[in-house]
């Protein structure tokens, strides 16, 4: 695990070798299994993660069915920012939709790395504005465009998701009914060829 997690922090060309060392010797990493569940609705959040290797999927229940918002995958952290920052119960889920290695945070570590790697500080502001702005894209991006826009907009930017998770799992991330779902690909795959 700290091998994959080495190559991930030397990605950030900013760190110098020693700074490298002081986060991989310092920051905790856990295998998950797939289906594990990291935080359900109405516990408050206690811990932020980040994907190392592996995709976790983002929840609502509503009436018993599933509503998937949000798919995490390889550097992108993953957080419950309103109830983890506001000490608020969770309104969703965070489960592990593959088997995942995640670094696994709290703030009380958070501000201990800050203070042994001061310019962590500025890009952690910069990683949570980047995600609050990608957020809001994906929320306008979704109330504004059809079903096909949204399929279309999921293989430019993550197509390796359609075979990591199940098809169900991503018609509920689009809005759609599987079934919907399998007409936007046929249409989607019979436009490129």
């Amino acid at each position: 695990m700290k091998t994959e997690f080495r190559a991930f922090v030397s990605n950030f060309t900013f760190l110098t070798p020693q700074e490298v060392d002081i986060i991989v010797d310092n920051t905790v990493l856990h295998e998950f299994k797939k289906g594990t569940i990291l935080l359900k609705e109405g516990n408050v959040s206690k811990e932020c993660y980040a994907v190392v290797k592996g995709c976790v999927r983002e929840f609502y229940l509503k009436e018993g069915i599933e509503k998937t918002t949000s798919f995490f995958t390889e550097g992108q952290p993953v957080n419950s920012f309103s109830s983890y920052t506001n000490g608020l119960p969770s309104k969703h889920f965070l489960e592990c939709a593959e088997n995942c290695i995640l670094t696994v945070g709290n703030q009380s570590l958070v501000e201990q790395m800050c203070e042994r790697v001061p310019r962590l500080t500025e890009f952690i502001n910069n990683e949570v504005q980047k995600e609050a702005g990608a957020l809001q894209e994906r929320m306008a991006t979704f109330m504004t465009s059809s079903p096909e826009e949204r399929f279309s907009d999921l293989m430019k930017h993550n197509p390796s998701l359609m075979n990591r998770v199940p098809q169900h799992q991503i018609a509920s991330y689009l809005g759609v009914t599987p079934e919907s779902l399998s007409r936007i690909k046929k249409r989607f795959y019979q436009k490129k060829s």
